[in-house]
C-alpha cells in the first residue's frame, strides 16, 4: 500500500474569524446581564410593582441568562472542517483497501412511513460509489411490515437495473424519485425504460399498501410463499418472533452488469408485551449486535464492518461520494484512534420560501454544530451519522468485551451470511430479553435511558473520551423529508423535549457528570440542548405578565426615559442581532430567519411547556413513557397548503392552546394600551417597553390570527381551540387583577 504524501491532506481545519467579535461581545453582554440583575435586585428592595410581578421577571431573566451562557460555549471557538477526497487515493489503492462499510436503516411504522420511502432510502445507499462487496444495507422494520420486506424485495430487484444504471451515467442523484424528479434527467431509450421499470415497481408497491397484505398474485414461488408465511394471524406489532430475511447477499447476487450488488438484509426483532423494546436505540442496538454476526465480506479475510452509517428511513443519499468524504476523517492516523463519529448536516427536501415551521433547524444542525467543533466535536443527531463501530464498546483506551466473542468488534467472520450458524446466532441476538443482564444500552451499544437516544449517546460518546467531527460539504450528504403540518412538528419537538429532560434532571447531566469528563465549554453546548425545555418558563412570564400588567396599567419596565430601560433595549437587539448575523452568515435569508425566530416561540409555548408537564407526569408514573414516530406520508392538500405558505393547524390539539391564548392575550394588551395612551389615561413613557413587547407578541401571532378568523379551509384553527383561549385569556385577566390587590 502506497503512503500518503505528507503535502496532500486529507481534511482541513479552520477557525473562523467571527471567534474574535464572539468573545468580545460576550464580555460586553455579560457585563450588562450582570447589570440587569442588579436592577432586579433594587427593583425587589424599593418595590414599585407587585412583588410577585417582580419575583416573576427576575426568575425569567436568571434562566435566561443561564440559557444564552450556555450559547456563548458554541461561539468561543467555531471551526469548519473540510475534506479532500481527491487525495484519498493516495491512501485507498484498490477497493481491497477500502474498509467494509454498514448502513442502518430505521423504520417503526409503515402508515406513517411509507415502504415505497423506505426502498428509496435504500436504494440510494445502496448506490454509493464504494466497493460493492464491502457494503451492506441493513433496515431494521419496528414495524414489522410485510409491506416494508415486500418494498425492498422489488427495490432489490430494480436495483440490478439501477446500480449500474447510475454508475454508468455518474448520476448524482441515487434515489430513482429524486432523479426522475430534477432537471438533469437525459430522455432517452435507456433513460425512459429505466423510468418505466421503477413506475413498475411503484405500482406494485402501491398495490399491496393500498391492500394492506400481499397477495397471492406476489407468492408465486415457494420461496416468496414461505417469507411472507411468517406474518400469520398470531403475528402482531407489539408481538411477534424475530424475522431476518436476506434480500440480496454479496456473493450470489449479481446486477444487469454482472458486478456484484450489495448486501441487502431485512430485520426485524423480536417484540412481547411484557418486555422493554428502548424505541430507536434498541432497534440500532439489535443491529448493531446482529450484524457483528451477519456482516460477510467476499474476500479473503472477512472481518465486521469497523463503520456504519446510520439513517432515518426517509433521508436519501444525495451525493454518492460521501463515504469518500467520511474516510478522509477515519483514514488520517493522527484522528482516528479518537474518532468515534463524523456527522454530516440534516438538509430537507421541498422547503417552501419561507419555511415557515423553521424545518431546516439552522442553528442546532448547521451553526451550532460548527461551534462544537473547534471543541471535542458535535453532538450526534440520529441520522447521516458514520460510526466508528470501536466507539461504542467503551473509550478509546478502555474496551468493554461484550458476552459473546462473536459480538466483538475486531472478531474476524469466517462464514457466509446465510449459513446456518450465522442464522441461528441472529435470531438469538434479535430476541426481545437477549440484552438482560447484559451491558447493551448502558455500557455498550447506543445508549438507554431518554427518548433522544442519539444526542444521550453522543453525549456519553464524548464523556468516554472519544471525539466526533462535523463535515457539511458544499453539495448535502444526505436530503430529508420534513413535516408539513404543525401538529406534526410540535409533536415531534415535544418528544424532544421530554428526552432531553431525561437528560438534564439525571445522574448524567451535563451541568455535573459532563462537566467532571469533557470539560466546561462541552458541557455549557450540551446543556443548552438538555435544558431548552427551560425556556418555556421566561416565555411565559414574558408572553403574558407585561401584556396583564399593562392592562392594569402596572409598569413593569423602566420608563423609556430611563437609563435603565437602554439596557433592556441592548439586551434584547443584541441577542436578537447576534442571532440574525450568524444565520445570514450560515447560508439563510431574513424571512428564514424570521420564521425561526416565530417558530421557536411556539415551540417553547407548545412543545416544551407540554413536554416539561409530560416529563413530570411519567416520573411520578402517572403516565407511561411513549414515542411518536414522525408521519413522513405527503397529504397532496397539506403540500399544497404548505407550498403556500400557509400554516396547517387543522387537528384540535392542546399544544395549540398556549399559542393561541398568549396571542389573544397580546392582541388584547396592544390595542388597550395603545387606545388608553390616545385617550391620556397612560403615558407612552411608562408603558413603552410593554408596548413593544406586546406589539412583537402580536406581529409573531400573525398566523394565529389569520388561522382563527381569516381562513375557512381544513387548516384554520379548530373553533373549540380559539374558544377555549379566550376563555384562558379572560381567566389570566381577572386572576392578575386579583393578584395585584392582594
Amino acid at each position: 500500500m502506497e503512503s500518503r504524501p505528507p503535502n496532500l491532506p486529507l481534511h482541513s481545519s479552520k477557525p473562523l474569524p467571527r471567534r474574535i467579535f464572539n468573545r468580545l461581545f460576550a464580555s460586553l453582554y455579560s457585563a450588562a446581564i450582570s447589570a440587569l440583575l442588579y436592577h432586579h435586585a433594587t427593583t425587589l428592595l424599593r418595590p414599585t410593582t407587585p412583588p410577585f410581578a417582580a419575583l416573576s421577571m427576575l426568575t425569567a431573566d436568571i434562566i435566561l441568562a443561564f440559557m444564552w451562557l450556555n450559547s456563548q460555549a458554541f461561539r468561543i471557538n467555531p471551526v469548519v472542517s473540510e475534506p479532500f477526497p481527491e487525495n484519498l487515493h493516495h491512501f485507498l489503492n484498490s477497493p481491497e483497501d477500502f474498509p467494509a462499510l454498514d448502513v442502518f436503516i430505521c423504520t417503526a411504522d409503515p402508515s406513517k412511513e411509507p415502504p415505497m420511502g423506505v426502498a428509496a432510502t435504500a436504494l440510494s445507499a445502496m448506490a454509493y460509489d464504494y466497493p460493492t462487496e464491502k457494503l451492506s444495507v441493513y433496515v431494521s422494520d419496528d414495524g414489522a411490515s410485510e409491506l416494508t420486506l415486500f418494498a425492498l424485495m422489488e427495490a432489490a430487484e430494480f436495483g440490478k437495473e439501477w446500480l449500474p444504471f447510475c454508475k454508468e451515467n455518474r448520476v448524482m442523484e441515487r434515489c430513482p424519485e429524486a432523479y426522475f424528479g430534477s432537471n438533469s434527467v437525459i430522455l432517452n431509450s435507456e433513460t425512459r425504460d429505466i423510468k418505466e421499470m421503477y413506475d413498475n415497481m411503484k405500482t406494485r408497491v402501491k398495490d399491496v399498501v393500498e391492500r394492506g397484505y400481499i397477495g397471492d398474485e406476489y407468492k408465486s414461488s415457494s420461496k416468496a410463499t414461505k417469507t411472507f408465511g411468517k406474518w400469520d394471524k398470531d403475528f402482531t406489532i407489539q408481538d411477534h418472533p424475530p424475522v431476518i430475511h436476506i434480500v440480496l447477499q454479496s456473493s450470489e447476487d449479481k446486477d444487469a452488469a454482472r458486478c456484484s450488488m450489495p448486501n441487502l438484509i431485512y430485520v426485524s426483532r423480536q417484540k412481547r408485551h411484557a418486555t422493554p423494546h428502548h424505541f430507536k436505540a434498541g432497534a440500532l442496538n439489535a443491529l448493531l449486535y446482529m450484524v457483528c454476526v451477519l456482516e460477510v465480506r467476499v474476500s479473503a479475510l472477512m472481518t465486521n464492518a469497523p463503520i456504519f452509517l446510520t439513517l432515518d428511513c426517509d433521508m436519501i443519499s444525495n451525493d454518492p461520494s460521501t463515504p469518500h468524504k467520511m474516510l478522509c476523517y477515519f483514514m488520517d492516523s493522527s484522528l482516528k484512534s479518537k474518532l468515534a463519529y463524523v456527522q454530516f448536516p440534516v438538509r430537507f427536501n421541498g422547503l417552501n420560501k419561507a419555511d415557515i415551521y423553521a424545518s431546516e433547524m439552522t442553528r442546532p444542525y448547521h451553526i451550532n454544530p460548527v461551534g462544537m467543533n473547534g471543541l471535542l466535536g458535535p453532538d450526534y443527531f440520529g441520522t447521516g451519522t458514520f460510526f466508528n463501530r470501536r466507539a461504542f464498546y467503551g473509550g478509546p483506551s478502555s474496551m468493554i468485551d461484550p458476552e459473546l466473542p462473536e459480538l466483538n468488534p475486531d472478531y474476524v467472520v469466517n462464514k457466509p451470511i446465510n449459513h446456518q450458524f450465522t442464522l441461528e446466532l441472529s435470531h438469538q441476538v434479535a430476541m426481545c430479553d437477549y440484552e438482560k443482564h447484559t451491558k447493551w444500552g448502558f455500557k455498550i451499544g447506543f445508549r438507554y435511558g431518554s427518548l433522544v437516544e442519539d444526542f444521550y449517546t453522543g453525549f456519553l460518546l464524548h464523556c468516554d473520551g472519544w471525539k466526533s467531527v462535523f463535515c457539511n460539504p458544499r453539495r448535502a450528504a444526505f436530503l430529508s423529508e420534513m413535516p408539513i403540518s404543525l401538529d406534526d412538528v410540535v409533536s415531534q419537538t415535544k418528544r424532544w423535549s421530554v428526552g432531553l429532560l431525561e437528560v438534564s434532571l439525571s445522574k448524567y447531566s451535563p451541568l455535573t457528570y459532563g462537566a467532571r469528563y469533557i470539560g466546561p465549554l462541552m458541557a455549557h453546548c450540551y446543556s443548552y440542548y438538555a435544558f431548552g425545555p427551560f425556556w418555556s418558563f421566561p416565555l411565559l412570564v414574558y408572553s403574558f405578565l407585561p401584556q396583564t400588567a399593562m392592562l392594569n396599567n402596572i409598569c413593569v419596565f423602566p420608563k423609556a426615559s430611563d437609563p435603565w430601560f437602554l439596557l433592556y433595549a441592548f439586551l434584547f437587539l443584541g441577542s436578537y442581532g447576534q442571532d440574525l448575523v450568524e444565520f445570514m452568515l450560515a447560508q439563510g435569508t431574513i424571512l428564514r430567519w424570521w420564521s425561526d425566530q416565530r417558530m421557536w416561540m411556539m415551540r417553547v409555548l407548545s412543545s416544551d411547556l407540554f413536554g416539561t408537564s409530560e416529563y413530570i407526569l411519567n416520573h411520578l408514573g402517572l403516565t407511561p413513557r411513549g414515542f411518536n414516530v414522525t408521519n413522513k406520508v405527503n397529504d397532496d392538500e397539506l403540500r399544497k397548503r404548505y407550498n403556500e405558505g400557509e400554516f396547517h393547524f387543522g387537528l384540535p390539539s392542546p399544544l395549540f392552546v398556549p399559542m393561541s391564548t398568549a396571542a389573544i392575550v397580546n392582541l388584547v394588551a396592544f390595542f388597550v394600551g395603545f387606545f388608553r395612551i390616545l385617550s391620556g389615561r397612560s403615558e407612552l413613557n411608562e408603558l413603552f417597553g410593554q408596548l413593544v413587547v406586546a406589539s412583537f407578541g402580536v406581529v409573531n401571532s400573525w398566523p394565529v390570527y389569520e388561522a382563527m378568523v381569516l381562513r375557512k379551509d381544513g387548516g384554520r384553527m379548530p373553533t373549540k381551540i380559539t374558544i377555549l383561549a379566550v376563555f384562558l385569556a379572560w381567566i389570566l385577566f381577572v386572576l392578575f387583577f386579583s393578584l395585584t390587590r392582594i
